[in-house]
């Protein structure tokens, strides 16, 4: 992914545009998040190892930044438009 950007500078169509194509990640990243629990899971009844735990912690960090980056952009354009 991306280093993060700064919304403050972008124009508002260019935030309407991030926020759609990070919105059209939403299916895959969520697919991914899937497998990665899925294996954890499978991890966890066969092997019984710190992969487990490593796979859930991976699959929360990707939660957590996609959801990070959406409420920023949101949050930037809900800022301009109670400005105007």
């Amino acid at each position: 992914m991306k280093t993060e950007e700064d919304y403050a500078k972008m124009t508002p169509d260019e935030l309407v545009s991030a926020e759609k194509k990070l919105k059209s990640w939403k299916m895959p990243t969520a697919l991914f998040i899937g497998v990665l629990t899925g294996i954890a899971i499978w991890s966890a009844t066969h092997n019984g190892s710190s992969l487990t735990y490593m796979l859930v912690i991976a699959a929360i960090l990707v939660e957590n930044v996609y959801s990070k980056r959406l409420k920023s952009i949101q949050a930037e354009i809900s800022r301009r438009n109670t400005v105007k």
